[in-house]
């Protein structure tokens, strides 16, 4: 396709966590991450190129205190159940950390003119006594046999916790139906630079395999891209189903002047190329806290498949 961009450079400048979804009319959406964390912005494109200029368009902006006034975070738009979602993290101005999992449900066919309402918190099975209790963000959904599932990092434990990865089917856009199932846990020394983490995931189908992606270590040049692979045929909330790579499949490459590569999102451009959408820095060098420092870009990296698998490699 003739691109206004270039494969594993900054596309889209100080917008982090970035997430496209192609609706099944074609059209590109784009959502992420604004530095201020204070809103949720979309932009719609006919072309995937075209969302690098595409106009900004806020949806939805924090509230003054209580639930959903700081750290809006990780934005995603979906659609499922004949409707339009975004799944979000934010916290309280009361408790900047007090991060929850939220929802905005659509009132129209047009995401980005019609009225979007919020669903509040997402709600948990009636069973479950434990999700959303702690620190909880980074929210995907995703479709398999006709059902839909929801994964999400929460972190537990004491001290500085850990972020784990967690699974659950889902009832309707913004309520869980089972119980949640640990996915991932950061086992390795490559998920445990400053931080224990685990979040961010993003999932794709192809071969009758589902691949997640995810993210580890804390948001610097450390942070990094991890999979685990399940069957398509298999119990999804069956942890025993899904395999965990061992080491990362996607990390900072100084070669390539790209530091820190995580939160990613997939899809695909107009000739049906696969495209991993992901953020990262080019420089080493962070001045202030990584958090809140805005230079985490959205990138794009065209990416194929061998034996069966996703094979991300910046020299494509």
């Amino acid at each position: 396709m003739d691109k206004n961009f270039e494969f594993n450079k900054p596309w889209i400048l100080q917008r982090a966590d970035p997430y496209v979804y192609r609706h099944t009319d074609g059209k590109y959406y784009f959502t992420a991450s604004v530095p201020a964390y204070d809103q949720i912005v979309l932009r719609c494109s006919d072309t995937l190129e075209g969302l690098k200029d595409a106009a900004e368009h806020e949806v939805w902006h924090k509230h003054e205190s209580g639930p959903m006034s700081e750290h809006i975070w990780a934005p995603e738009i979906h659609y499922l159940f004949g409707k339009w979602y975004i799944y979000f993290a934010g916290g309280e101005k009361e408790d900047v950390w007090k991060i929850r999992p939220y929802v905005l449900e659509c009132q129209g066919d047009d995401p980005m003119t019609d009225p979007w309402i919020e669903k509040g918190k997402m709600q948990r099975a009636a069973t479950d006594e434990f999700s959303f209790e702690a620190f909880s963000l980074d929210a995907t959904v995703f479709e398999n046999k006709g059902k839909w599932y929801y994964i999400w990092a929460e972190k537990t434990g004491v001290g500085k916790q850990i972020s784990n990865l967690y699974i659950a089917q889902m009832e309707n856009g913004y309520t869980l139906c089972t119980d949640q199932v640990l996915l991932t846990t950061p086992d390795y020394d490559w998920e445990r630079h400053g931080f224990w983490v685990n979040e961010g995931p993003s999932v794709i189908k192809r071969n009758g395999k589902i691949f997640m992606t995810y993210s580890a270590s804390d948001t610097g040049v450390n942070y990094c891209m991890g999979m685990l692979t399940a069957d398509e045929d298999s119990d999804l909330l069956d942890p025993l189903s899904w395999k965990k790579e061992r080491y990362p499949v996607l990390a900072s490459s100084a070669e390539h002047v790209v530091y820190g590569p995580g939160h990613n999102s997939f899809t695909v451009d107009e000739e049906g190329n696969d495209i991993l959408v992901y953020h990262a820095r080019t420089e080493t060098e962070i001045e202030g806290n990584p958090l809140y420092n805005p230079n985490r870009h959205a990138m794009l990296m065209k990416f194929d498949w061998v034996d069966g698998r996703p094979d991300f490699n910046y020299d494509r």
